[in-house]
């Protein structure tokens, strides 16, 4: 896991207004709730006391209270009420719950992981989703298979090939996306299965935001051929726009063994001609991402399972020179988390009466939705510098060794 890192964690449709919400995330039990005012809290969910998992619990007024044995706990962590102590009692200073940084944006509930800092960073996606009009629905689930290589299986699509060729439903996108008129799209999966050579490939690293182009075609048919955009950026998006698809999904660890997948599918720029009665067209897009869920994934999923070792890192594989993006990204990987280190390194050798907020294990006064102010430097820096890298260029600047084919 990264360090320093916004990341989703529900949708914020997913947040129950009447009670309290459960979710595992980052390796720890979470709870998230809303005050009166409608402002959302993310606390550490044991009960201090006893353990007791407080999502378990209800909502009492501006506080949350454990289904053990009514503690109560407000937005900034402190215990409020002990009722076995009765009303006037001194509540221990020990009996108090962990509260994280959250916000809201772009239909997700975003966690600070992280240092303490007076001004946190902004949620800042690409701008080819930021300015993206197509309409869009957003499902979400979970799988028993580590983030690093989840990622690794979303930042190429030559696997696609021999992966998703068998099963029935994916004729369905043989046709549309592969077919053409000349044979009533009935030659989508042949074509398909044809093309699978990579040619064209560029990536090019801007700050913590990685983009790579290419083509994949029927090496003997040249014209037959598919180009890509694919985008990530750190800690766990993924973007993928090819012909008429378009897909954003967002890999969040719950622990070192699990990962949650929010995937955004965006409308087909067709789909307003073939279904003209707009509140049909959602429907349809809920349908194809019910199907990635169930039928595509799951293959995906399939052959993660059997990886070793289990977590991708630099070395542990061999890869090819079409494989530079996948490389790229466990380089950031390892960048970032060495700079997370560095920073919480040098807090601590801070003297006390400059050291700064502590990290996250030490309770942080909530704060609400807003996005606070961030300092006139935005993304600039070591996360922002643009550098365009490519090839044997990055090789010699990134040290990357890529195996010629």
């Amino acid at each position: 896991m990264i360090p320093n890192q916004w990341y989703p964690i529900l949708q914020t449709g997913d947040i129950k207004r009447d009670r309290p919400t459960g979710v595992r995330r980052m390796g720890e039990e979470l709870v998230l709730w809303r005050d009166l005012g409608g402002t959302l809290v993310c606390q550490s969910a044991r009960c201090p006391h006893k353990g007791a998992n407080i999502a378990e619990g209800r909502l009492k007024g501006n506080t949350v209270e454990c289904p053990y044995h009514g503690f109560r706990y407000n937005a900034e962590g402190t215990c409020k009420v002990v009722p076995a102590l009765g009303a006037n009692a001194r509540i221990p200073q020990s009996l108090q719950l962990k509260t994280y940084p959250v916000r809201e944006q772009h239909g997700l509930v975003w966690l600070w992981w992280g240092e303490a800092r007076e001004q946190l960073p902004e949620i800042e996606l690409p701008h080819e989703l930021v300015g993206n009009p197509r309409p869009h629905e957003t499902i979400s689930w979970t799988r028993p298979v580590h983030y690093t290589r989840y990622i690794e299986s979303l930042l190429e699509f030559y696997h696609v090939t021999f992966v998703h060729r068998d099963h029935w439903t994916n004729n369905i996108d043989y046709t549309f996306m592969y077919g053409t008129a000349r044979n009533l799209w009935m030659d989508g999966r042949e074509r398909y299965l044809a093309a699978n050579k990579i040619v064209n490939h560029e990536v090019v690293v801007d700050g913590t935001t990685i983009r790579s182009t290419f083509d994949q075609c029927e090496e003997a048919n040249p014209a037959n051929s598919s180009h890509f955009n694919l985008i990530y950026q750190a800690p766990g998006l993924t973007h993928v726009k090819t012909g008429l698809l378009e897909i954003t999904t967002w890999l969040t660890p719950i622990d070192d063994e699990n990962t949650l997948a929010i995937m955004r599918l965006y409308e087909y720029p067709q789909l307003r001609t073939m279904v003209p009665i707009k509140p049909l067209r959602p429907w349809v897009l809920r349908a194809s991402l019910l199907m990635e869920k169930l039928v595509q994934d799951p293959q995906d999923v399939g052959i993660m399972l059997r990886q070793e070792p289990k977590v991708s890192e630099r070395g542990v594989n061999k890869f090819i020179a079409v494989d530079e993006m996948n490389a790229k990204f466990l380089q950031m990987r390892d960048r970032l988390k060495a700079e997370a280190d560095a920073d919480a390194e040098a807090h601590a050798e801070a003297p006390a009466e400059t050291a700064p907020a502590a990290a996250p294990e030490t309770p942080v006064t909530q704060t609400s939705t807003t996005p606070p102010a961030i300092n006139g430097n935005g993304s600039k820096g070591a996360h922002g510098a643009r550098r365009k890298r490519t090839g044997a260029a990055a090789d010699r600047e990134d040290g990357l060794t890529k195996a010629r084919s």
